[in-house]
C-alpha cells in the first residue's frame, strides 16, 4: 500500500475523540520522551523534605540528607495495529485513485479503533496484560497503591485525594457538597483541579441542578469540540468510559498540569514498512504506539465516588 505514496496519519490524531486528552494536548502535556531508555522517568513536582526546621539563635540545624524521591518511573506499554489488504483487493484497485481510497478507508478504521480502545484504557486500572495504567490506576478509591514505582503507603505524600458520597447521590445538594470538599482538599495556593470527568449518573445530577441557570456551559471546552459544564474555575465533562470496569459512579478531579501522556518518538501511531507474508497473497502495514500515562504529583489528583 505504501507503493502509492500513502502514509497513514499518526501522532495524536486520536486525541480529538477524548476530552481529557484534548485538554492535556492543549496544555502541551502529551509529550515525547526523546531519551527512550528502559522506563519513563518523570520528575516529581512535590516531595517531602525532613530538614524543614523552626529554630532560634544558635540551635543546631538539621543538615542531614533527606530520603526524598526525585522522580517516578513508569514502564513502557505497547500497542500495535495492522492495516491489511489482500493481493486480490490491490489488483482490483490498481489505479492510483482507487488505491488512495482503499488505503484511506482502512487507515480511518484503524485510527477509529485506536481512539476507541485507548479511550477505554485511559480510565482503566491497567489490570489487563500490557495495558496502560489509566486513571483507576493513578487515582485509586482509597489513595493507596504503587504508582510510578512509588508506594503510597511508605511515601504518604504520594497518596491521591478521595471521597465517598455517603448520602443520596441522586440529590444535587449532596453531590455538590461532596464536590466542594474535594475541591478544597486538592487546592494548594493557585493549584486547583482544572478538569472534572464524571460518569453518567453524577454528570446527570450535576447538570440537572444547573438547568434552571442561564449560563453554565464552558465556552473554552466548546471550542475544543466537547460539551462541558463549569464548576468553579474548572470544566466538568462526561465520559461513559470513566467508570469502565466498575459499577461505582465516579467523578475524577484532575489537575492536568501534572498529568501526562508520554510517548516514544519512534512509536506515536507510527507506520512501519509494508510487509508481505510468506504464505499469503497480501500486504500488511503495521502501526505502532508506545507510551504510558503518568503523573508528577499524585497528591493533587483525586476522585469522588458513590458505591451505592
Amino acid at each position: 500500500m505504501q507503493k502509492c505514496g500513502i502514509k497513514s496519519p499518526h501522532g495524536n490524531i486520536w486525541t480529538k475523540h477524548n476530552g481529557l486528552l484534548t485538554v492535556m494536548k492543549s496544555r502541551g502535556n502529551i509529550k515525547t520522551d526523546a531519551s527512550g531508555g528502559y522506563e519513563i522517568a518523570v520528575p516529581l513536582s512535590y516531595a517531602e523534605n525532613s530538614t524543614y526546621q523552626r529554630y532560634s539563635g544558635y540551635d543546631t540545624l538539621n543538615i542531614g540528607a533527606s530520603d526524598v524521591l526525585s522522580s517516578a518511573k513508569y514502564d513502557w506499554k505497547q500497542v500495535a495495529l495492522h492495516v491489511t489488504s489482500s493481493g486480490r483487493e490491490i489488483r482490483m484497485n490498481n489505479s492510483q485513485e482507487r488505491m488512495i481510497n482503499l488505503v484511506n478507508a482502512r487507515v480511518d478504521v484503524a485510527m477509529a479503533t485506536a481512539a476507541n480502545n485507548m479511550s477505554i484504557d485511559l480510565y482503566s486500572d491497567g489490570a489487563l496484560t500490557n495495558q496502560i495504567g489509566g486513571l483507576q490506576h493513578l487515582i485509586t478509591a482509597d489513595g493507596t497503591g504503587t504508582v510510578g514505582g512509588i508506594v503510597a503507603g511508605t511515601y504518604t505524600f504520594w497518596k491521591n485525594k478521595f471521597g465517598e458520597i455517603l448520602t443520596d447521590a441522586a440529590a444535587f445538594a449532596n453531590v455538590k457538597a461532596r464536590m466542594n470538599l474535594q475541591w478544597l482538599a486538592q487546592t494548594r495556593g493557585k493549584d486547583t483541579p482544572d478538569l472534572m470527568v464524571a460518569s453518567h449518573d453524577l454528570y446527570s445530577v450535576y447538570e440537572g441542578g444547573l438547568q434552571d441557570l442561564q449560563r453554565y456551559g464552558d465556552a473554552g471546552m466548546a471550542k475544543l469540540g466537547f460539551e462541558s459544564l463549569k464548576y468553579k474555575s474548572g470544566s466538568l465533562i462526561f465520559d461513559d468510559n470513566s467508570n469502565f470496569g466498575t459499577t461505582s459512579e465516579i467523578m475524577y478531579f484532575l489537575n492536568t498540569k501534572y498529568l501526562y501522556l508520554m510517548e516514544h518518538p519512534d512509536a506515536r501511531w507510527t507506520e512501519d514498512d509494508e510487509k508481505t507474508p510468506i504464505n499469503q497473497d497480501a500486504v500488511v502495514v503495521p502501526i505502532y504506539w508506545m507510551g504510558e500515562t503518568c503523573t508528577s504529583n499524585r497528591s493533587l489528583q483525586g476522585r469522588i465516588h458513590d458505591l451505592a
